[in-house]
């Protein structure tokens, strides 16, 4: 029953949701009251991971340790689920056929699925955060779509990417040594579709046609 094929449309989602945010730039003031732009950094972790890689000091050498810079942003994937309702005929095929090559192409009907992401906003004060939250809120109203080439037989699929939920959450637990923590995470919906391994096999070269008169004679 299964075979091993490969369309990687999963991970043409993750890639193409991480390319929405990977632009984001907020304003930041120098020592001397100067404006600089700085492009927030993004990256693929959980939020657990994300947290602990900012707040503690990473090893560059044995003497030499620093503190990552922040604001930083990151994303990843937390679940999938069948969306039924929008099934389609799972016996329906998108078929191609090669004039040169004479090789046809078949594909099952995709399925659907809604891929469910997060997004990651941690600054150290609300000034930044809400700057980055300013970008983002206007495009979803509450989706965004965007087009991924899927696969050979699909090659400009849309995939619509709701904002389902944002959380603000500020953590000042801990004593004065502790860095403040300013977070705000973001619930996306991507519904998209996976798909089956695509069937080849030699197409029509000559057709044949017989005809036959009411008497039942070949013509």
């Amino acid at each position: 029953m299964f075979t091993q094929f490969r369309n990687d449309s999963i991970r043409k989602l993750v890639v193409g949701f991480g390319n929405l945010f990977k632009s984001i730039q907020i304003d930041q003031t120098n020592t001397d009251n100067s404006k600089r732009s700085f492009t927030v950094p993004l990256m693929y972790s959980a939020k657990e991971k994300f947290i602990k890689r900012i707040t503690e000091h990473s090893s560059i050498t044995d003497d030499t340790r620093i503190e990552i810079g922040v604001p930083q942003m990151a994303f990843d994937l937390v679940g999938f689920s069948y969306d039924a309702t929008r099934k389609m005929n799972k016996l329906s095929q998108k078929k191609t056929y090669n004039q040169t090559t004479h090789v046809s192409k078949s594909l099952y009907t995709e399925t659907p699925y809604n891929f469910i992401f997060n997004l990651y906003i941690y600054t150290r004060n609300i000034e930044e955060n809400l700057q980055i939250i300013e970008q983002i809120l206007p495009y979803f109203s509450p989706e965004f779509i965007i087009s991924l080439n899927m696969n050979e037989m699909n090659v400009s699929v849309d995939i619509p990417i709701i904002l389902a939920e944002t959380l603000l959450t500020q953590d000042y637990e801990g004593d004065f040594s502790n860095r403040r923590m300013i977070i705000s995470t973001f619930k996306f919906i991507a519904k998209s579709y996976v798909y089956g391994p695509i069937t080849s096999g030699p197409g029509i070269i000559t057709p044949t046609t017989t005809i036959t008169d009411s008497f039942g004679f070949t013509l």
